[in-house]
């Protein structure tokens, strides 16, 4: 997934992600900003900014918008 993230910058993504205990979890973030050891972004599970590195990402979805 390195180098990948540049092209969601501005964009709400969801993600599953390998968390520091080795635990999978799903977050939907606000990226921020990308860079080649992870990225930065808004995690709407935490109402916070965080830092997510680059290889615990496992897989990205874009979020899709409703239209009415």
């Amino acid at each position: 997934m390195t180098g990948t993230f540049e092209r969601y910058v501005g964009h709400t993504v969801d993600i599953i992600y390998l968390d520091r205990g080795n635990r999978l979890t799903q977050r939907r973030i606000s990226v921020l900003s990308a860079d080649p050891d992870g990225l930065t972004a808004y995690c709407w599970k935490r109402h916070a900014p965080r830092l997510f590195k680059n290889e615990n990402v496992l897989a990205v979805m874009p979020v899709r918008r409703r239209t009415s």
